[in-house]
C-alpha cells in the first residue's frame, strides 16, 4: 500500500538517525551553510539566472550539435530570458524522457559562433515525492554502460543482507558505494557514468558514482534512475559554474527518493540529508541515459546530454562551453 511523502519522510528521518549517534539536533545544524561555506547547500528554494555558452568551432565539413534544453518540472520552475542561437536548430524531445533538446546543422560560416541561453528559475529542495501510477519497469532495464548482471547482484545483496524493504536496502546500497568508492578524476576512464568501471576501479566522479549505485539497484529489484544539470554555488551569488554534477533517484514505498552519493562522499557530514534530499540549489537539464533522438547522432543513443554533443566529419568534437550563475535578490 502506498505510504504518503510524510510517513515516508519519518522513515527516512529514522532510518539515517540509525547510523549516526549524534542527537537529532546535530543533523539539523549540519543542515545549514557554514561561514566558511563548508556545508554548502540551501534549503527551502533557490532562484538565480544560469547561463549556457558554446563557443562553436572551426566547422569544416558537415556537421550537427545537441544541445539540452531545460524544462519546468514539478521542482524548478524555468523561464528562458534569452535564446541567443545564430543558425537555423529545431527542437526534438527523447523518445523514452520527453527532454528538450536543441539540434541545428552547423556549417562553416558558424564558425566560432557563440550559443547562449540565458535561464531564470526558482528551484525548491527536493524529497521524497509520489511516484504516481507510471510504468516504472524501464528502471530495472539495463544501459550501455549501467548493465544488470550477476556481479552487481552479488554485491547488492551483500550489501543489503538482512534488510527486509526497499527502502532500508537502498540505503544499505548507499552506505556501501560511499564505502567503497572514492571521488577521484585522475587517469582515465571516469566521467562517463560506467558502473562496470566504477565498480573495478573504485574510482570516478559523480556520473560513477551514481551510475554503480543504480546497477546495484536494478540487479535487486529497485528502479532507480539518473538526471544530470549542475550545482549552484551557494558560498557565492555569481559566478562561473565548474563542470556538471549528477544525481539519482530510486523508488521505494510509491516514492521516488532523490539521492546524492559523491556529495555525500566529499562532505560525510551531510551524508544523512544526502539520502532523500536534494538541497534548492540545483539545476536540473535532462533525466536519463542512452537517450534516443530524431535525428540520432552517428555514435548512437546519447549516453547522456549536459554539455553539447558535437559531431563533424563522423567524429565527436567538444566544443568550449561555460555555465554562469547569478542568484536573484541576493
Amino acid at each position: 500500500m502506498e505510504q504518503g511523502a510524510g510517513e515516508l519522510a519519518n522513515r527516512i528521518i529514522m532510518l539515517m538517525m540509525r547510523f549516526v549517534a549524534a542527537p537529532a539536533l546535530f543533523l539539523a545544524g549540519a543542515l545549514t551553510v557554514s561561514a566558511a561555506g563548508e556545508l554548502a547547500i540551501i534549503k527551502g528554494a533557490d532562484e538565480f539566472e544560469f547561463v549556457y555558452r558554446v563557443k562553436l568551432p572551426e566547422i569544416t565539413g558537415a556537421a550537427r550539435v545537441w544541445i539540452p534544453l531545460a524544462k519546468t518540472d514539478s521542482f524548478q520552475n524555468v523561464t528562458v530570458e534569452e535564446l541567443n542561437i545564430p543558425t537555423k536548430w529545431d527542437k526534438v524531445q527523447d523518445r523514452n524522457y520527453g527532454n528538450d533538446i536543441c539540434v541545428l546543422n552547423a556549417q562553416p560560416s558558424d564558425s566560432g559562433k557563440t550559443i547562449e541561453v540565458r535561464y531564470r528559475v526558482v528551484r525548491k529542495e527536493k524529497a521524497a515525492y509520489s511516484a504516481g501510477n507510471a510504468d516504472n519497469s524501464r528502471y530495472l532495464r539495463p544501459e550501455k554502460l549501467v548493465p544488470v548482471s550477476e556481479t552487481f547482484k552479488t554485491l547488492a545483496e551483500k550489501a543489503a543482507a538482512g534488510k527486509t524493504d526497499d527502502l532500508d536496502r537502498a540505503k544499505a546500497l548507499y552506505d556501501h558505494v560511499i564505502s567503497r568508492m572514492r571521488y577521484d578524476k585522475s587517469g582515465t576512464g571516469w566521467g562517463r557514468g560506467d558502473a562496470v568501471y566504477a565498480c573495478d576501479a573504485r574510482t570516478g566522479n559523480c556520473s560513477d558514482f551514481h551510475a554503480y549505485f543504480i546497477a546495484l539497484a536494478r540487479s535487486i529489484n529497485i528502479p532507480a534512475r539518473f538526471a544530470i544539470g549542475a550545482t549552484i554555488p551557494a558560498d557565492k551569488n555569481e559566478g562561473k559554474i565548474e563542470g556538471y554534477h549528477c544525481w539519482a533517484e530510486f523508488l521505494a514505498d510509491g516514492q521516488w527518493v532523490p539521492v546524492d552519493i559523491s556529495e555525500a562522499w566529499k562532505n560525510p557530514k551531510l551524508a544523512d540529508y544526502y539520502f532523500g534530499h536534494n538541497p534548492a540549489n540545483r539545476f536540473e537539464l535532462t533525466k536519463g541515459r542512452d537517450l534516443l533522438v530524431d535525428p540520432e547522432p552517428e555514435s548512437g543513443p546519447i549516453n547522456f546530454l549536459v554539455y553539447p554533443l558535437l559531431e563533424m566529419n563522423g567524429q565527436d568534437m567538444k566544443p568550449e562551453t561555460t555555465f554562469e550563475f547569478r542568484r536573484i535578490g541576493a
